[in-house]
């Protein structure tokens, strides 16, 4: 069993809905990355998804966007991410980490030596936008030999067949984009998220983390009453942009805190 599929039996147990942070690697940089990860752990922080910065993204709103110009022009390559999550596993061995990209990078590194090297680094899982579960099975495949989960994006305008599709090669948790557009995208419809995993639950056990759109505590502790997880990205990536030198760690682990109270309120004593 992944370190990711123990964590959310263990949510499940606690009866917790699952606190995941998006954060662009190499932005502003490799060591800050580190010590953001480590305070995003602090903040209360279940699973961190990680970005690999990318030049042509097409799910990535503007911030994530900016970031990863920032993070490309520092440098930052897949290599250095997976520099970045050993790093962090020198004193964290327990908080999953997921990297999140595109499959150009992956492809140029190729697909078994990147499972070979993410497994060495401490990578659980893996989420490629531009993979469907249609291409998807020889990463998978490699993926699984080296017991990274390979988690897959949903949609409101996914069908059953590809709910089904998806069901059937991922592992760890399907991430749920809660509405049709970008990263930062606003407008989230809550009762039509909560149709929506009614609707994935019916066809698989795969525990679900909805996305895009919560980017407050409000916002969070709603789509956390049906939703097994949560993922803030764009609003953690702004605060990192927007933050004064030397103040984003601290910036960032306050507002997640805010975010794990939320989620934690309505937990029995």
């Amino acid at each position: 069993m992944s370190l990711i599929q123990e964590l959310f039996i263990e949510l499940k147990r606690q009866g917790k809905t699952g606190l995941i942070p998006f954060i662009t690697a190499g932005d502003p940089s490799l060591e800050d990355t580190v010590l953001f990860m480590h305070a995003l752990v602090r903040g209360g922080a279940d699973v961190i998804e990680l970005g690999i910065p990318f030049s042509d993204p097409m799910a990535d709103g503007p911030v994530i966007q900016r970031a990863s110009e920032r993070a490309l022009l520092n440098g930052t390559s897949l290599h250095s991410c997976l520099d970045m999550v050993r790093e962090f596993r020198k004193s964290n061995s327990k908080t999953p980490v997921v990297l999140m990209g595109y499959a150009n990078p992956i492809e140029q590194m190729g697909i078994n030596e990147f499972a070979r090297l993410a497994s060495l680094a401490g990578v659980n899982g893996v989420l490629v936008v531009d993979y469907p579960p249609e291409e998807c099975r020889e990463l998978a495949t490699s993926l699984k030999l080296h017991g990274i989960d390979t988690i897959f994006l949903l949609a409101p305008t996914s069908s059953s067949e590809r709910i089904l599709a998806v069901a059937k090669i991922a592992s760890g948790y399907i991430y749920y984009v809660s509405l049709n557009g970008v990263t930062g995208s606003s407008n989230i419809n809550t009762s039509d998220v909560a149709n929506a995993i009614d609707h994935i639950r019916k066809q698989t056990n795969i525990p679900i983390a909805v996305g895009f759109g919560i980017s407050d505590a409000a916002s969070a502790k709603i789509v956390g009453q049906s939703a097994d997880a949560v993922v803030i990205g764009s609003r953690l990536v702004k605060i990192i942009e927007d933050a004064p030198i030397g103040g984003s760690a601290k910036s960032l682990e306050e507002f997640l805190f805010v975010i794990r109270n939320a989620l934690n309120a309505d937990i029995p004593l």
